[in-house]
């Protein structure tokens, strides 16, 4: 299925914080860290790596949860939906949860994370599998091959 056109609109669970995103993903994601697990009560977060000069917040004032330490994790304050992370030292993108957006029938994970730390039972779709995080000299050739992918599907 196709992401469609450009904006997509999402929001948290109760409606307060709503989002709007401007510019085509970078990349795809699941994150099987065990403090993803505890901050989605799941087996993984998903996520879309969003540059941060295409991603808005259009209502509402999301507030800083998890561990309020130098990566920031956003939330909405009532419904206290983890909604976004702007990691520590990478303010050019946002880390969107995907299933906020209004329509994210088209998400697939590209890549996944923090397999070392994943649940036995937990799978996913990923092209790409990391025990850790992808090496820094990996990134970029991840991002272009995820922009053909994107083209394609």
């Amino acid at each position: 299925m196709s992401a469609g056109e450009l904006p997509w609109h999402g929001g948290c669970r109760c409606g307060q914080v709503r989002i709007k995103v401007n510019a085509r993903p970078l990349v795809t994601m699941a994150c099987h860290c065990t403090g993803c697990q505890r901050m989605t009560s799941s087996a993984f977060s998903l996520s879309i790596a969003i540059p941060s000069e295409g991603f808005e917040v259009t209502s509402g004032e999301p507030v800083i949860g998890g561990l309020h330490g130098a990566t920031r994790h956003y939330f909405c304050p009532h419904c206290m939906s983890w909604m976004f992370t702007r990691p520590e030292g990478m303010d050019w993108f946002v880390n969107l949860r995907a299933t906020l957006l209004d329509d994210a029938r088209w998400y697939r994970p590209f890549i996944e994370t923090w397999t070392c730390e994943k649940l036995p039972w937990a799978n996913t779709s990923a092209i790409h599998s990391y025990k850790a995080l992808p090496p820094l000299e990996d990134f970029e050739q991840l991002l272009a091959d995820y922009a053909r992918y994107f083209e394609e599907n």
